[in-house]
């Protein structure tokens, strides 16, 4: 009881904050007794047991990937495997465009000491422009030319070590096109009202990802389309000799070096900075990295970091790596040459696979510059020598223009910081976005959305309905039920409340997993039991006089369950502060699509396995009525577990639940979406399709959400 004849003294303010205080532990102190796990499990954190449980599938994986490797023993098994991972990559890739002209125009030029320096605009699609500085060096041509692809340095091209990367390239006797990627420079794709950056890029890359991975495309596909289209140019100048190209770039930069010279044969001399490591190593320091850097299957597939380096030999490849470096760990770096070294050797060619090492953190600095620039002209001019760098003069404000960017901050990306970088000024106001008539990475996008959802209503229409839901359950990578483990459920204590108890129970739906679940039984005992799964946890509905309740009042009982990654097992925000527009479980989302499996596909054979269950328990009586709720983030799991196993489920009800991956497509913005992105689903379905595959089910849609979580009149 609140005693205000001893609080006379206190402030309005001090009163307002007690009671404030009182019902925040009040409301803290009624979720701990809704919880049903322990804080560990085996020495793991709860809200790790989704990543312990994927490392533990990689770890397999890993195991697989090296006794294949040493089966590698002549060079017929070597080329085959060269060819298998090629081809592998290019499927996951996706489709790249028809090539078509580049338009190039030569919008600068500027003559310094020993080289000279011309500013591009091109179209590596049309309407779809890129940046670029192309690095001429002095004397007669032809001349070999090297690609350098940025890592995410924000006003990349023009950033002070990209800058110096081109003249040392350039002084050394060979030309170099630097150009700026998606998202950074002058191509942001999401401009504000005043034509500024909305997102940084990381950012941005994840969003691209959101956008193209239901497409079976990724934020990578288009970074490598760049850098072929980079390479074209380079070998369209008569300067350039076109049996003479080099490829570079540091971190993100690295990654499309590492994956472009895999895939462009035309790359004879290649030098990733700051990205080869091993992928084991990988997931068990930093984790997943930025959206591009993720490879649909390729942990499942066996293709690593070193197969990168395999499938180009015996092309001349160095690895650039930094001693401190806080991304990609310098042990995984010489554990992949190693594996090169191996495979290089045993064609005949060992020299032609190295790693310089520099003592110092993530970046392209000078030691790791003068590496690349020195394996460079060993391979493109045929001079080894120890080419040095010098400290000439970089491309400043005074021929390009000081660009005004913002970086996001806040816990929504609402509130923006602006940063004033140095750009070299290629496009006319610097963004190419405010070119009349240029296309987005989105626009491609929705306009290939547009011409996938033509083919879908061919395809639906023509394909029987059980075919069309084969293919469903491949793309989405759900088991049939035949095929799940049976689900074993532990008690954990009980909760009695009047009218009804709540028993506790953790579920185990298969080795490595366990879902914290809230079973309400009505003391009289329920005629039919409801499945609730809400996508921000049991407990969110779960108070006096809340839904559950007044289902359980109605003579149901209710089973509400924490599916993986959500409630009790979520993890926490994840790094870079990108859970507010990617979902606390950003990272565990790219594990499981590293391993070729969906987020969405194994929570719905979760679904499917404790529907099962509860249908025959107890086991005296017949099989039991279950009745399926779904709510916002769970809802597209939902969905597909009723679409796939409709004998299970009398009925579904979808709550604020995504209404289309095709409205995620068109959302320039979505939030919280890559949780639930099924790879290449919609070259086959949308989650309409499911909906209308339930026609023998009572299905009740409340409230549909857009790709914002905006509620859909």
């Amino acid at each position: 009881m609140l005693n205000l004849a001893k609080m006379k003294s206190f402030s309005k303010l001090s009163i307002a904050v007690w009671i404030l205080c009182m019902c925040s532990a009040d409301s803290s102190q009624a979720s701990q007794t809704l919880r049903v796990l322990p804080e560990r499990i085996n020495q793991v954190e709860t809200r790790k047991m989704v990543r312990r449980y994927l490392l533990d599938q990689a770890e397999k994986a890993f195991l697989r990937r090296e006794a294949a490797f040493e089966e590698l023993k002549t060079v017929e098994q070597m080329r085959e495997h060269q060819r298998r991972m090629r081809e592998f990559l290019r499927a996951q890739l996706g489709d790249f465009p028809e090539r078509t002209p580049l338009q190039a125009r030569i919008v600068g030029h500027h003559e310094r000491d020993g080289y000279s320096v011309e500013r591009i605009l091109y179209q590596s699609r049309p309407g779809h422009y890129v940046t670029a500085l192309l690095y001429l060096p002095e004397g007669p041509p032809p001349y070999p030319g090297v690609l350098i692809a940025c890592g995410h340095a924000p006003s990349a091209k023009s950033t002070e070590m990209y800058q110096r990367a081109g003249v040392l390239l350039a002084k050394g006797g060979m030309a170099a096109l630097c150009y700026d990627p998606i998202g950074q420079g002058e191509r942001h794709q999401i401009l504000d009202s005043q034509g500024r950056p909305r997102f940084e890029n990381g950012i941005e890359h994840m969003l691209v990802a959101v956008s193209s991975i239901p497409l079976g495309l990724s934020a990578a596909t288009y970074r490598i389309w760049d850098g072929i289209r980079g390479i074209d140019y380079l070998t369209s100048r008569e300067e350039i000799d076109p049996d003479r190209i080099g490829l570079t770039g540091n971190s993100g930069g690295g990654l499309v070096t590492t994956l472009l010279m895999a895939l462009d044969e035309r790359v004879a001399c290649a030098a990733p900075s700051c990205y080869v490591t091993h992928v084991k190593e990988m997931l068990h320091t930093q984790g997943p990295g930025d959206s591009e850097q993720q490879v649909y299957g390729e942990i499942a597939q066996g293709l690593g970091h070193a197969d990168y380096l395999m499938i180009r030999a015996p092309k001349p490849t160095l690895i650039c790596a930094a001693t401190r470096d806080d991304m990609f760990d310098i042990s995984g770096s010489w554990r992949s040459l190693r594996e090169a070294k191996r495979f290089y050797g045993r064609m005949g060619y060992p020299e032609r696979v190295d790693l310089v090492e520099a003592d110092v953190v993530h970046g392209f600095f000078r030691p790791l510059r003068e590496g690349m620039a020195r394996w460079m002209r060993r391979w493109l001019l045929g001079i080894d020598d120890a080419l040095r760098e010098d400290d000439s003069p970089l491309l400043s404000e005074d021929e390009g223009t000081m660009q005004e960017f913002i970086t996001a901050s806040g816990p929504d990306y609402s509130e923006f910081r602006p940063v004033r970088l140095p750009v070299v000024r290629c496009s006319p106001d610097g963004q190419v976005q405010l070119i009349p008539g240029a296309v987005s990475v989105f626009q491609l996008n929705r306009e290939r959305e547009m011409e996938l959802a033509v083919l879908r209503r061919a395809y639906w229409q023509r394909t029987p309905g059980d075919e069309a839901l084969e293919e469903v359950r491949r793309l989405a990578g759900i088991r049939r039920l035949d095929q799940l483990p049976l689900l074993t459920a532990d008690d954990a204590g009980t909760l009695p409340r009047p009218g009804y108890t709540i028993h506790k129970q953790v579920l185990h739906p298969e080795p490595g997993i366990r879902l914290p679940a809230l079973r309400f039984v009505p003391d009289a005992g329920g005629r039919d039991v409801v499945l609730y799964l809400h996508g921000e946890g049991k407990q969110v509905d779960s108070g006096p006089d809340g839904p559950i309740e007044r289902l359980v009042r109605d003579g149901r009982e209710v089973l509400a369950v924490d599916l993986r990654g959500v409630g009790e097992t979520q993890p926490a925000k994840g790094k870079w502060g990108y859970g507010p527009l990617f979902g606390a479980d950003w990272e565990e989302f790219y594990m499981a699509y590293m391993l070729g499996r969906s987020y969405l596909g194994m929570r719905a054979e979760e679904i499917l396995a404790i529907a099962r269950h509860l249908a025959s328990v107890p086991e005296s009586d017949a099989a039991r009525k279950v009745h399926l709720v779904g709510i916002g983030e769970a809802g597209p799991a939902a969905l597909h577990a009723a679409a796939l196993e409709p004998a299970l489920f009398t009925s579904l009800e979808l709550r604020r639940s995504l209404v289309s991956w095709s409205n995620v497509i068109q959302t320039e913005a979505p939030v919280n979406q890559l949780v639930n992105t099924v790879h290449a689903a919609l070259r086959k379905y949308d989650l309409p399709d499911l909906l209308k595959s339930l026609s023998g089910m009572t299905v009740t849609v409340v409230e549909p959400a857009g790709g914002t979580g905006e509620i859909l009149h």
